[in-house]
Parts: structure tokens; C-alpha cells; sequence
């Protein structure tokens, strides 16, 4: 009987959170909208400021390296780790 509610209940919260996905997905802007958020207030700022407010000339760099830098470095410690663990897997040596 409880092994029965403990499926329910997982059913029950995987529906809603596919729900809430699905939601947030019909709420997206079209793919390439020149009218989507992104294209209206991000994106002009960083290339009409990267250079006065980073010092750097290359604008993929000032963004990547400033505007998203601990977002950079989370993705390159993830992928790092990542790495790490596949080497100690597959790079130990029977004795």
C-alpha cells in the first residue's frame, strides 16, 4: 500500500513539473524574434558598452571573461570535474 502512494505521489510530482516545462516553454519567444527580450535590452548593451566598461577590444571575450564570469567559471569547473572523473576511471592500471 505505501510502495502504491510513493508511485503515485512520484507520478504525481513528475506530471507537474513536465507541466510547468511545457509552460515555460509555450511562453518562449520564437526562435531568431528580433522582438524577444534578449535582443532589446542585453545584447545592445554589451556591444555598445563591453569595450568602455571592460578594457577589452575583443567582444566575445569581454562578455565571456567579465559579464559572465562566474558563469564561465562554474561551466569550466563542471567540465573540469567531469575530466578529472573519467581519467581516474578509465586511467587506473591493474596490478
Amino acid at each position: 500500500m505505501i510502495n502504491r502512494i510513493k508511485n503515485v505521489m512520484v507520478i504525481f510530482v513528475l506530471a507537474t513539473i513536465g507541466f510547468v516545462m511545457s509552460l515555460a516553454v509555450l511562453n518562449m519567444p520564437e526562435f531568431a524574434d528580433v522582438n524577444a527580450p534578449i535582443h532589446k535590452h542585453v545584447a545592445p548593451r554589451y556591444m555598445q558598452m563591453s569595450y568602455e566598461e571592460t578594457g577589452v577590444p575583443n567582444m566575445v571575450t569581454a562578455i565571456l571573461a567579465d559579464y559572465r564570469g562566474y558563469d564561465t567559471l562554474g561551466e569550466l569547473t563542471v567540465i573540469f570535474a567531469g575530466g578529472v572523473a573519467v581519467l581516474s576511471i578509465t586511467g587506473r592500471k591493474k596490478k
